[in-house]
């Protein structure tokens, strides 16, 4: 009886914003980043690729894709919808650039659910995905933030205050162009900007999930983490684009984008 009672008097005294949180979903762990976008987020975009493209061009995928390297070789199909797979095989050398495919996203919060595969028909094939903001300047085409999945590990890359920071950008080029070392604290900051982890690519297919939370980029792979970095960057505040970037090829099944804030 004097536990309900004093729980009744805690109730009685609570803020309203105390018992608005009470009322709240549950918390849900970032453990499984799956679950954290269902449960806090909204789906904004879903596509499972049932249908056949339209020809070679920027919008040949349809339901809203586009592409920034697809009208540089027309003749050249990059983008295959095939049995209900968006398989690409990039024509990187032809078209001076990786296939570079994205779809209008729109948040501050939230992530990318992607089921992917590398086919195994070319040597060194790799998946980098991220986002990127057009609009704001300052930043080398908008590239803000980007997980690359390639046979000698994966990373996580902040390039809104890395590697395409313009500032940086120009201070860094003339380096890179007579092959020398970065000074000091250049290469020291830009190493704060990453983080790589190990992983050991195979030809199966795969969940894949890229979260952005606050100033925290999380990568699963199977529900599982396997990297997460905290930079400024990954917390820009609207992630306008999600962005397939593929030197080479790599299949894609499913896509989910989730807004979460």
């Amino acid at each position: 009886m004097k536990t309900f009672l004093t729980f009744g008097l805690a109730l009685l005294l609570a803020s309203p914003a105390a018992l608005r949180a009470a009322d709240s979903k549950p918390p849900v762990s970032s453990a499984d980043d799956a679950a954290w976008l269902r449960a806090r987020g909204t789906l904004i975009f879903h596509d499972a690729f049932e249908r056949e493209e339209d020809g070679n061009l920027a919008k040949a995928i349809g339901n809203g894709w586009n592409s920034a390297t697809a009208d540089r070789v027309p003749q050249i199909k990059m983008a295959d919808l095939d049995g209900g797979i968006l398989k690409i095989a990039s024509a990187s050398k032809e078209a001076g650039h990786s296939a570079h495919i994205h779809h209008e996203a729109g948040f501050t919060d939230g992530g990318a659910v992607v089921r992917f595969k590398f086919p195994g028909l070319n040597k060194g094939e790799s998946l980098q995905l991220g986002f990127v903001d057009r609009d704001t300047p300052g930043i080398h085409a908008g590239h803000l933030c980007y997980a690359n999945l390639a046979p000698g590990g994966l990373t996580l890359m902040d390039w809104k205050t890395g590697v395409m920071n313009l500032e940086i950008r120009q201070r860094r080029q003339p380096y890179l162009d007579r092959k020398e070392k970065l000074p000091a604290d250049l290469d020291a900051l830009l190493k704060t900007k990453q983080i790589s982890v190990p992983w050991k690519q195979d030809t199966e297919w795969h969940e894949l999930v890229l979260v952005t939370e606050g100033d925290e980029m999380r990568l699963s792979l199977d529900g599982k983490i396997v990297a997460r970095h905290r930079s400024a960057g990954f917390a820009h505040p609207m992630k306008r684009w999600f962005s397939f970037l593929v030197p080479n090829t790599v299949w894609i099944d499913d896509v989910k984008i989730w807004k979460v804030k």
